[in-house]
């Protein structure tokens, strides 16, 4: 091989390297686009229970399909660790709640429904401003005997759109595609748990 087809093969394979960032890093930096704030832990009735506020806003791209009648699905998973010097941290908790986004032509009403409840909306804006704040989720059941209270434990949570639960055709056109890929990366935070609340 000759020096200037080694020089070509050199060039093509360092503009392949940048052809797969260009189409890729995009995408990865437009998945993040859910914040995570104020996360709590605090004792509730029947264990443990999480609050925590997300920025959340649709595209336009989103806010037309919703409108339309695609169904969207935003999932929140939550995890509890606790580190063990010896092994890997143990996972002591996980929990994951689904939440529909759904538009009703008939009644002009948007609609979000979670665990067997439903809200109705007149706007877009005040189903997601809704859909922001999380509060009260039972995370950790009290009958749980492995999270103890005043022990400290590694806790983490998330916001995402689930695509796959989108109908076939928009799973086929949101693979890749930075208008579908709304998410929060993980939030974690160090967390004390607190006395369980007395009856």
């Amino acid at each position: 091989m000759d020096f200037s087809t080694a020089f070509s093969k050199s060039v093509l394979d360092h503009l392949r390297r940048w052809l797969v960032l260009l189409v890729f890093v995009p995408v990865l930096a437009c998945a993040a686009e859910i914040d995570i704030s104020n996360p709590q832990i605090s004792a509730g009735e029947d264990g443990y229970v999480l609050s925590a506020d997300f920025r959340l806003e649709l595209n336009p791209r989103l806010e037309e399909a919703v409108t339309r009648g695609v169904v969207l699905y935003f999932v929140a998973d939550f995890e509890l660790h606790k580190a063990r010097w010896y092994w890997l941290d143990e996972k002591v908790a996980s929990r994951s709640q689904t939440y529909r986004l759904s538009y009703h032509a008939l009644t002009r009403q948007f609609r979000l429904s979670t665990g067997g409840l439903h809200q109705s909306f007149p706007t877009l804006t005040e189903a997601t401003q809704v859909l922001s704040r999380l509060r009260n989720w039972t995370v950790v059941d009290k009958s749980e005997k492995s999270v103890r209270p005043g022990d400290t434990y590694e806790a983490s949570l998330r916001m995402r759109l689930d695509v796959t639960q989108l109908p076939r055709p928009f799973q086929i056109s949101a693979l890749g595609n930075k208008d579908w890929s709304l998410g929060s990366d993980w939030k974690t935070w160090a967390v004390t748990v607190p006395p369980a609340e007395a009856k």
